[in-house]
C-alpha cells in the first residue's frame, strides 16, 4: 500500500516510570489494540524513563516514510486533562513536527470520562471478589492518581457522582495518592462511618507504579474489603483507544463514549 494511503499510525504516549510493571501493562495494552483492529499500526512510546522516547519514535516513522509524509495521531495514555495533556504532549508533538517537515501529527483526545471506564473499573471490582448483589451495601471508592491542576480533580469528582447514581452503590467517594485530598485510606474509613456494610477500592489508574501502590496501601490501612487491579490492559480500554483514535482521525466524536450516556456496563 502506498504510504499515503496507509491509516494514520496510532502512537500510544504513556508516562513513563522506573517501575517495570508500568512498561509492561503499557505494552500489552498496545497488543490488545492490535488483536482489535489488525490493520492498524499501533506505536508505543514514553514521556520518561522507559524507551522509546515519543521523539525517538516519531523520528523513526518519518525516516522509513521519506520522502513521503507521515501520519500519526497521538493518543495519551491519560485518563484525565491536566499538566501532561495540556504541556508536555502539546511540547513534545510540536518540537517533533517543526524538526520533521514530512510528519503529519494530531493529539487525540484523553480517555476520560467514558461509560467503557465504568465498564472496565466494574469489571476489575467483580474480579476482585465483589458479588452483583452486593452493589446497594457497598461503599466504592473511586482513587486515582491525583494532580494539582484542578480540572482533574473537578472531573475525578464528576465520575464518582455520576457512578453512584447511575449504577446503584451506597455511595462513590473520590480519593487521590497526590496532590489533593482525600487520601484513600480517609475515604474508606468515611464510608464505613456512613454506613457502608463493605467497602470497595477501585484504582482509577491504568498501570502499576508509585502513585498506584499508594493506593493499595491506603486501601489496606483503611480496612477496605475489596481492592481491585488497576485498569491495565482491559477489553474496554482497548476499545476506548480505538474510539479515541477514530474521533481524532474523523469529523465528530462518538456520543457513545460520553459519561453521560452511561446506562450500565460496556461490554
Amino acid at each position: 500500500m502506498h504510504p499515503s494511503h496507509r491509516p494514520p499510525v496510532l502512537l500510544v504516549v504513556a508516562h513513563g516510570s522506573r517501575d517495570p510493571r508500568h512498561a509492561a501493562t503499557v505494552r500489552a495494552l498496545a497488543r490488545r489494540v492490535r488483536a482489535l483492529r489488525p490493520g492498524l499500526r499501533v506505536e508505543t512510546g514514553f514521556l520518561d524513563f522507559v524507551a522509546p522516547s515519543v521523539p525517538a519514535v516519531l523520528d523513526r516513522l518519518a525516516g522509513e516514510c521519506a520522502p513521503h509524509p507521515v501520519e500519526v495521531v497521538a493518543q495519551p495514555l491519560l485518563l484525565t486533562r491536566a499538566f501532561h495533556a495540556k504541556t508536555d504532549i502539546p511540547a513534545v508533538l510540536r518540537e517533533a513536527s517543526e524538526r520533521l517537515p514530512g510528519l503529519r501529527v494530531r493529539q487525540a483526545g484523553v480517555l476520560g470520562p467514558s461509560r467503557l471506564l465504568l465498564g472496565a473499573l466494574e469489571r476489575r471490582l467483580y474480579e476482585a471478589g465483589l458479588a452483583h448483589a452486593d452493589r446497594s451495601a457497598t461503599g466504592v471508592v473511586l482513587a486515582s492518581a491525583g494532580s494539582s491542576d484542578p480540572e482533574a480533580a473537578a472531573v475525578i469528582d464528576g465520575i464518582a457522582r455520576e457512578w453512584e447514581r447511575r449504577a446503584g452503590w451506597f455511595a462513590v467517594r473520590p480519593a487521590f495518592a497526590s496532590a489533593s485530598s482525600p487520601r484513600t485510606e480517609d475515604a474508606v474509613r468515611a464510608l464505613r462511618a456512613e454506613g457502608a456494610r463493605r467497602v470497595a477500592v477501585a484504582p482509577y489508574v491504568i498501570a502499576p507504579g508509585r502513585l498506584p501502590d499508594r493506593i493499595v496501601a491506603g486501601a489496606e490501612e483503611g480496612g477496605a474489603d475489596v481492592l481491585a487491579e488497576v485498569l491495565g490492559a482491559a477489553p474496554e480500554l482497548a476499545k476506548l483507544l480505538l474510539a479515541r483514535y477514530d474521533e481524532a482521525c474523523g469529523p465528530a466524536p462518538s456520543p457513545a463514549l460520553a459519561l453521560h450516556t452511561l446506562h450500565g456496563r460496556a461490554g
